[in-house]
């Protein structure tokens, strides 16, 4: 992490999905400029070309080891609506109980393992008192949306997780936990709130491999699940035969369910406003574009017109409901440019469907090109998407359980629904969407199984790919780090084109051909910096955002060998 005068470079940034560069500058104790940079060159939608648009899900979910579920469905909605594909509702309802599952871990490893110890200081917890500890566990329950204790919020438990922590920093081999900014100004709990959190922390591995089971049980594998199929799943559902899935799974998935969703309402929701409560004047810090992006999703018929989760656009003051994925504005709203990004394309901003990646590296260039992340825009504003663009967009529509949430949280935390627009915001945003999650999880499960009653199809297959004439087509998906999109050209059968653009493209992004820095940029400006050498201000706002830069930047296989091959029955 190297200061050069009023310059800090922190790379790579730790604890996200692939690698992150950030460099600012500080004046005055404040940052006054900011860059961020993906330091990794993919290239998947290149050695996409030429394949069959139905083996598309199952290269695609590689762009990423975390939302690989979000890859293969998007892509497989992209098909679909290139094609005109109908899906059965059983089918629906898989994949959605997929992707809200999915959502789940990976909100609670997002929270606990990958950015509570941004605000938790590990080795203060060795001097609190498991008692004490215990008993703030037990009054948690206040912020809990069901008013639900949590069964280990005890003093054994406390004094349990002492007792593991010191036995684990006796060792001397602190592994992860060594290079933490312990003992950093800007840490405020109390030993006790340290160790609860701590506590919390080794509990959350748990939930999230329970949740990571039912993902598993549907998708035959996680991560990188294996039953999707263009038309609908190639999960069988029977529920009299032990080969489908029938309903010993059905109950095994519910019981994986039931324990996550009180881990959610009963310990993430909880610390989360526990934790807003000590750093509350972080809900006035990091704020970005105040424009937003969140898609409809979790379709909830064949038709796609009824859905479970709202979409809207957010610019400025306007605010426009987004109904259905057809939406013309969206399809054509969206650009990349690739001005200050490692491309060297026909035009410097491109629609996604003639999107390209051709490679251009300079080295790090201050006023120059400096990331392989490109910068998308919408109708040429700069705009942010994330579970914060998610629940403005369903509270602006007036979803009555967006509201509940939002409004629960809110009142908690103390804040306003403005105030969302910042580094806390964005962590409590993330945890609203949680509760979203569950509900909707729930939901779809029930409808499966009431459908299931007197309708058990579950795919309509493309035994064929028309070669008559060219098509393309649009899937979107709201991904746990928000809108995803991927954009397809099929010409004489096979993909002509190959193009997604992912939630952290949208916010890691550089500037663009107008100089307007992307969402992690203007997060940082003004932002304090306590200590040069323990930028810990800079990881808090970064880390909000839940940064995936694997997804965000474009790579090729360059031997172009072929990753996977379905075979279509």
């Amino acid at each position: 992490m190297p200061v050069n005068g009023n310059r800090i470079t922190v790379d790579p940034i730790t604890r996200i999905e692939g690698h992150l560069r950030i460099d600012v500058e500080v004046e005055g104790g404040k940052v006054s400029n900011s860059w961020s940079s993906a330091q990794a060159f993919r290239g998947i939608e290149t050695i996409m070309r030429g394949k069959d648009p139905r083996s598309a899900w199952a290269m695609t979910q590689r762009f990423c080891g975390v939302c690989t579920t979000t890859h293969a469905l998007c892509s497989i909605r992209t098909v679909e609506d290139a094609l005109n594909v109908p899906v059965p509702v059983n089918a629906h309802m898989l994949r959605n109980l997929v992707s809200t599952m999915q959502s789940l871990q990976d909100h609670i490893v997002h929270f606990y393992h990958l950015t509570a110890l941004d605000w938790v200081d590990i080795v203060s917890a060795l001097s609190a008192d498991p008692a004490t500890a215990g008993k703030i566990a037990e009054s948690l329950a206040a912020y809990s949306p069901i008013g639900k204790a949590w069964p280990t919020n005890s003093f054994n438990a406390m004094k349990n997780a002492k007792d593991r922590l010191a036995a684990f920093v006796g060792t001397k081999n602190l592994g992860i936990y060594g290079s933490g900014y312990w003992g950093h100004k800007d840490m405020r709990l109390t030993p006790e709130i340290n160790l609860i959190a701590f506590a919390h922390y080794l509990e959350a591995l748990e939930y999230q491999r329970k949740i990571a089971e039912a993902v598993a049980i549907i998708g035959s594998k996680n991560p990188h699940i294996q039953n999707l199929t263009v038309g609908g799943v190639s999960t069988a559902i029977n529920f009299d035969s032990m080969a489908a899935l029938n309903m010993e799974r059905v109950q095994w998935i519910k019981k994986l369910l039931d324990d996550t969703a009180d881990f959610v309402r009963c310990v993430y929701i909880p610390d989360v406003i526990a934790i807003a409560g000590a750093y509350k004047d972080w809900f006035n810090l990091g704020k970005c574009s105040p424009n937003y992006i969140a898609v409809p999703d979790i379709p909830m018929n064949s038709e796609l017109t009824e859905f479970g989760l709202k979409g809207g656009i957010i610019i400025g003051d306007n605010f426009r409901e987004i109904k259905t994925w057809k939406d013309e504005a969206l399809r054509k709203g969206i650009t990349e440019n690739t001005t200050h990004a490692w491309y060297k394309n026909p035009q410097d901003t491109l629609h996604p469907y003639d999107g390209e990646q051709i490679p251009s590296y300079t080295d790090w260039q201050e006023n120059g090109k400096y990331s392989w992340a490109k910068a998308p825009r919408f109708e040429d504003n700069v705009t942010q998407t994330g579970p914060i663009s998610q629940v403005l967009a369903g509270y602006m529509a007036g979803d009555p359980l967006v509201k509940k949430y939002v409004d629960f949280v809110a009142s908690k935390a103390g804040v306003t629904i403005p105030q969302l627009n910042s580094v806390m915001g964005r962590n409590a945003a993330r945890a609203i969407r949680s509760l979203l999650m569950v509900d909707h999880a729930y939901l779809c499960l029930e409808k499966l199984l009431d459908n299931c009653k007197t309708d058990q199809s579950y795919v309509n297959y493309l035994k064929e790919v028309p070669t008559d004439k060219e098509y393309i087509g649009v899937g979107f998906n709201e991904a746990p780090r928000g809108m995803l999109s991927h954009w397809i050209k099929i010409k004489n059968g096979l993909i002509e084109n190959y193009s997604a653009v992912v939630p952290s493209t949208w916010t890691a992004g550089p500037r663009d051909d107008k100089g307007r820095k992307g969402p992690y940029e203007e997060s940082l400006m003004n932002l304090p910096v306590a200590e040069m050498d323990k930028p810990l201000e800079i990881i808090r706002s970064i880390h909000s955002f839940d940064p995936c830069i694997a997804c965000a930047v474009h790579t090729i296989d360059p031997e172009g060998k072929e990753i996977v091959n379905v075979k279509i029955r």
